[in-house]
């Protein structure tokens, strides 16, 4: 009888599986746009280099494309610290928001010297959107005064001018321009509404100066955003007050219409500066992105017959739509393309790719999603993806199920989508499978699924974690005795909760800038997120025992699960302090822990050498308990 040496029959096993598919190579193939814009000459987008840590502005045209952001410069927002909307189109030029000191500059395409347009430090700008009438650019201007940040609209000349457009709202978003430059409408809303709960459509006449005449508002407990006005200059907008984020047309000033479309999300929350879901076209159509159980679809609609024209239906999440006479661009995403600048001709549905993240695996090798749709508690049905292992040179034996990677997406009120991920396929190449989850709270499946996080962060989340995993142990896709935990941000925190709730079911969990305390978290948070605290959990002074519950730090006497942590040490959201005492509380309880800090990292790692770091020792960090 053969016998396999031990280290060689542990090679074979899943989660042991060799592949040259390094970490950092996941690492070189995170390209990633953002942005999208274009005019009749050319496209522009945001492009993130990952060895560089930074965005910087790519142009396309007919004749090639070219990096236009010189060196010395970044291209992003800070406003609400997310951002969005940080450059804009305006003629012979673009003015762009830079990133070191967040003022804007104009760049003309026929040189790369950039001039500066703003000079006010204690000021940041984002949702840039060019008036050609006026040669100004509208945006949301963030003041941090000496105890409180203020938000306005404001125009900015293209010779450095400032006119004050509306102030008095504590958050301001979406700002547009109908086609006769005549009309102007955008979000607000007020504290302590998030823009994901109750905010209100304004608009209004500009008077020859371009400044606002009367405002006219709509919006009563739902959330609104994403204007735009149609060639005919009638306001359109995304409300959800049907349940959905769905398309309306405005009839008259409070009376508005229901476009056809799918009853479904169609943009995920509104956390970033003037995204673009969908586009009114020529003649009535529209142009249309939704998520059809975490799936992105794309299509063309008419605003009055209902004509649908499936587009793209190889791709699975579609974000920044923009289009000129040639046709439909937008930035895409599929299980086997990670980010993708797209061209879409209106006529035929013909796809031609101007830009595309590099991909560092060969069709064969990389791990498709399948939806994820399970019971969990309360009988309500929770969602995600599941990735099975998957490298060519490696078989999974029959009688072999693999251990499990839980990841559980940051926010919380956002979401994963089934598209490449070049961090789920470092896992799935060496044989994990992967559950990528949309616990309830997540966008994408209406605002009744994303109400149910409101009260209940730290216990729905944790619900739905330890029932996919029940779920997939049922049907027999994974090893429920080697299951692991990771999360970044929000997902640290439902990571470490999850944890505490049921320690034993997991061997490790990864916490990358985790929330362990949320009372800490409550102050010191930015204005943006000042309420959502409140929101997600409740109000500390009349249900302080919601608090002492939910807090990882607080009951960390109940992990007895080795825990790696990743931190940066600038970050100003989840402060190193926070992660340290978390760090110390297992340690003093003797559980094992590893802490991983890297100097110049915010909330959020940029720096390719740190990305690369975190797989490598999350890597060694699970293989000591599997």
């Amino acid at each position: 009888m053969n016998v396999l040496p031990e280290s060689s029959a542990r090679a074979e096993r899943a989660g042991y599986w060799h592949s040259d598919f390094s970490a950092a190579d996941a690492v070189a193939a995170g390209t990633d746009y953002a942005d999208l814009s274009c005019d009749e000459q050319r496209v522009l987008w945001a492009e993130f280099f990952p060895e560089e840590g930074l965005n910087a502005i790519v142009e396309w045209t007919p004749g090639g494309t070219r990096r236009l952001t010189p060196p010395g410069y970044g291209v992003r927002s800070r406003v609400y610290e997310y951002g969005g909307g940080a450059f804009c189109i305006t003629g012979d030029s673009l003015v762009f928001v830079n990133e070191a000191d967040q003022q804007l500059y104009q760049q003309m395409f026929d040189s790369l010297d950039c001039k500066q347009l703003t000079f006010a430090a204690e000021c940041r700008y984002g949702g840039l959107v060019f008036d050609p009438l006026r040669q100004r650019v509208i945006a949301i201007e963030e003041q941090h005064a000496a105890d409180t940040v203020i938000h306005r609209l404001v125009a900015i000349g293209l010779q450095g001018t400032r006119q004050l457009l509306a102030e008095g709202s504590d958050f301001y978003n979406s700002p547009c321009l109908s086609p006769n430059g005549q009309r102007l409408a955008w979000i607000e809303w007020q504290r302590p509404e998030l823009p994901w709960t109750s905010s209100a459509l304004c608009w209004t006449e500009l008077d020859h100066e371009g400044l606002p005449g009367q405002v006219e508002r709509m919006g009563n407990k739902e959330s609104v955003h994403q204007p735009l006005f149609n060639d005919r200059n009638q306001l359109l907008c995304l409300t959800d007050r049907s349940g959905y984020w769905q398309p309306w047309r405005q009839l008259t000033d409070q009376q508005w219409q229901l476009l056809p479309s799918q009853a479904a999300d169609h943009s995920p929350a509104p956390g970033q500066l003037t995204p673009h879901h969908y586009l009114a076209l020529a003649d009535g159509w529209l142009a249309l992105s939704w998520s059809d159980y975490g799936y992105g679809c794309l299509a063309l609609r008419h605003a009055d017959s209902a004509e649908e024209r499936r587009l793209a239906e190889g791709y699975t999440r579609f974000r920044a739509l923009a289009h000129n006479s040639t046709g439909l661009f937008c930035l895409a995403s599929s299980p086997e393309c990670s980010a993708a600048v797209l061209h879409i001709s209106l006529a035929t549905g013909a796809i031609s790719v101007l830009a595309q993240a590099p991909g560092a695996l060969q069709a064969e090798d990389i791990s498709r999603p399948e939806r994820l749709s399970y019971l969990t508690a309360q009988e309500e049905t929770a969602h995600g993806f599941y990735y099975p292992p998957r490298n060519s040179q490696v078989k999974l034996p029959e009688n072999e199920r693999p251990p499990l990677v839980i990841f559980t997406h940051g926010g919380p009120t956002s979401a994963c989508f089934p598209v490449l991920d070049n961090r789920i396929q470092f896992w799935t190449q060496r044989g994990f499978a992967v559950a990528d989850l949309n616990y309830r709270g997540s966008v994408g499946f209406g605002r009744a699924y994303r109400q149910r996080m409101q009260g209940n962060w730290g216990v729905t989340d944790v619900e739905d974690v330890l029932a996919a995993i029940d779920h997939l142990a049922e049907h027999d896709l994974i090893d429920p005795d080697r299951v692991f935990i990771r999360g970044q941000s929000a997902g640290g925190f439902t990571t470490l909760n999850s944890l505490v709730r049921a320690s034993s079911r997991f061997l490790a969990g990864a916490s990358l800038y985790g929330v362990s305390d949320p009372l800490q978290l409550r102050a010191v948070t930015h204005k943006f997120e000042g309420d959502y605290i409140d929101w997600l959990i409740g109000d500390p002074i009349s249900q302080p025992e919601r608090y002492q519950q939910r807090s990882p730090l607080e009951q960390a006497r109940a992990i007895t699960t080795p825990v790696i942590f990743f931190q940066g040490m600038q970050d100003a959201v989840v402060l190193p302090a926070q992660t340290e005492q978390m760090v110390e509380a297992l340690r003093e309880r003797g559980v094992p822990v590893e802490y991983v800090s890297f100097d110049h990292e915010r909330h959020g790692f940029r720096q390719a050498k740190n990305l690369q770091t975190v797989l490598e020792r999350e890597l060694s960090f699970y293989l000591k308990y599997l």
